[in-house]
């Protein structure tokens, strides 16, 4: 089955195929969510078995929503469908746009919306092994250390995050400096 996703072709939004567009590196539509806990970020290993950049660490969840699919019911779904977590008021934070090479001639050219979510260390999870193989608890600054030194763990999308994107992000932490 595809799964047909918001983007953008000879200047008009149609419905096309993910993989596709992926290939042809054209502008679409994301999602990207973050939920934190205090100064950490829950991240998720995504699973080997993913079309691209699987074994990664990156953020809590991302997706493209499906042609016609709101934004903030797309998080919705996909925040349970990733990571099994339910019932987690999300607030919109903004919207980033990046292209990025992540590999086997595949491009993310993203319009995304970003989306917050506060929660406890505790927060229940039931993590969809097609989807994500692990997920830990990070502090940003221990997470900006470690995508210096080892940026091949992590997605291209989260090292565009958080090299340029910290301060909308994570507002603040911006009033104390800077996360690295």
């Amino acid at each position: 089955m595809k799964w047909l996703i918001p983007a953008w072709e000879n200047g008009a939004l149609k419905p096309l195929d993910k993989v596709d567009v992926h290939r042809r590196g054209l502008r679409h539509k994301a999602i990207s969510i973050f939920v934190t806990d205090g100064d950490r970020v829950l991240l998720q290993k995504r699973a080997a078995v993913k079309y691209h950049t699987p074994g990664l660490w990156t953020n809590t969840c991302c997706t493209h929503p499906h042609w016609g699919e709101d934004d903030m019911d797309c998080a919705e779904r996909r925040l349970v469908e990733e990571m099994g977590i339910r019932d987690l008021p999300l607030q919109h934070v903004g919207q980033i746009e990046y292209r990025a090479d992540v590999g086997d001639g595949m491009i993310e050219h993203e319009v995304v919306q970003v989306y917050r979510a506060r929660a406890t260390g505790d927060l229940p999870m039931k993590l969809n092994p097609r989807e994500v193989q692990d997920a830990t608890w990070v502090s940003l600054p221990v997470l900006a250390s470690a995508i210096e030194r080892t940026p091949a763990r992590f997605t291209p999308w989260l090292q565009i995050y958080m090299r340029e994107h910290t301060g909308m992000i994570f507002p603040e932490l911006a009033a104390t400096g800077p996360v690295a």
